[in-house]
């Protein structure tokens, strides 16, 4: 048997930390960076997680390294799982330190915050010829970390560098897909964010099942009319990046974007909602990319303008969802599958 390839995750949130113990678990020489030295220590010593997975178990086979140049040097793989907006820095640290021949994935959620990039975009321009792939899909990492049955998918413009990755992650309990449209993918990943605070506000001001329903399916049609503006496929949204994730966001306590919702709903006010979730949300500044990205378009996206109006201080929660309700009446799709 062959030397297994060895992978650095960059990044020891919860994401990171999962995912960098289930290569360990299947036998990948697994290097978890992060910049917070003393919480990497405390890691090492503990196999614990404390402020984000404090009830799971690292496997011992997981080595930490504080040092980006150690973490990088001779791997195969860098996997990076940072919060979209540190992606562009953390990129630049890495081009330089990445070996020849080594590949380049990320599993993150989300744009270059004021530009509305895609990540892939960011990675090609940075690394123009590494191999390079993203991880995305309904995966809370809590989940992850205990071992529940989990599926994601893997997409990359190189089908084998998808495969390679998918076959690194790929476990009994971890089902790993692969594809080649990461245009879609991104924006599955992204755009869900945006419609769990819609979800989450509507169940946070208790309006019942149906409308949760109703803003799922409506809010999963907003994501297909933009991606087919932008190229994506509709096969990719309607699977595991787009509609598998849409729904676990929307439905699932986990999500820091449901529960910043919720708060919404109830009237919290948005810092306050914010400092009691504790973790980077997301939505706060996708919202504003998803919406320049219609807008260059010129679609009409209520649910996500809606949003947007909502953590601008622009309208509240009340008033948004009346301006939902006070829409004219028309055919679900009228023109196509696909209609603006």
């Amino acid at each position: 048997m062959g030397k297994r390839p060895t992978v650095a995750v960059l990044g020891a949130g919860s994401w990171g930390t999962a995912l960098a113990a289930l290569l360990a678990r299947n036998d990948v020489p697994t290097r978890l960076w992060g910049r917070d030295v003393e919480a990497l220590a405390a890691m090492a010593a503990t196999r614990r997680n404390a402020r984000y997975l404090p009830d799971c178990e690292l496997p011992a086979e997981l080595a930490f390294e504080p040092d980006l140049d150690r973490a990088l040097a001779g791997v195969d793989l860098a996997l990076i799982v940072v919060p979209s907006h540190a992606f562009h820095a953390l990129l630049d640290e890495v081009a330089p330190r990445l070996p020849a021949g080594a590949g380049l994935a990320w599993a993150v959620k989300g744009f270059e915050p004021g530009t509305g990039r895609f990540l892939h975009e960011l990675v090609a321009e940075r690394l123009p010829r590494t191999p390079a792939a993203v991880v995305t899909g309904p995966s809370f990492a809590r989940e992850v970390a205990q071992g529940l049955p989990t599926a994601v998918t893997v997409h990359s413009a190189d089908p084998a560098f998808a495969q390679f990755v998918a076959g690194l992650l790929h476990a009994p309990m971890f089902r790993a897909y692969t594809g080649t449209d990461v245009i879609g993918a991104e924006l599955g990943g992204a755009m869900k964010n945006v419609l769990a605070v819609a979800v989450g506000v509507a169940d946070g001001m208790q309006l019942g099942l149906n409308a949760r329903a109703g803003l799922i399916t409506r809010g999963l049609n907003e994501m297909l009319r933009l991606g087919v503006a932008i190229g994506a496929r509709a096969e990719t949204l309607m699977g595991l990046a787009g509609l598998g994730d849409l729904v676990l966001t929307c439905t699932g306590d986990l999500s820091r974007n449901r529960r910043l919702g919720l708060a919404l709903g109830r009237g919290v006010p948005l810092a306050q909602a914010l400092a009691e979730i504790g973790q980077v949300v997301e939505s706060v500044v996708t919202a504003d990319e998803v919406m320049r990205l219609a807008e260059r378009h010129g679609l009409d996206l209520p649910i996500a303008g809606g949003v947007r109006a909502v953590l601008h201080d622009e309208i509240t929660p009340t008033e948004g969802l009346r301006a939902l309700l006070a829409r004219e009446p028309k055919a679900e799709y009228p023109d196509a599958w696909f209609c603006r």
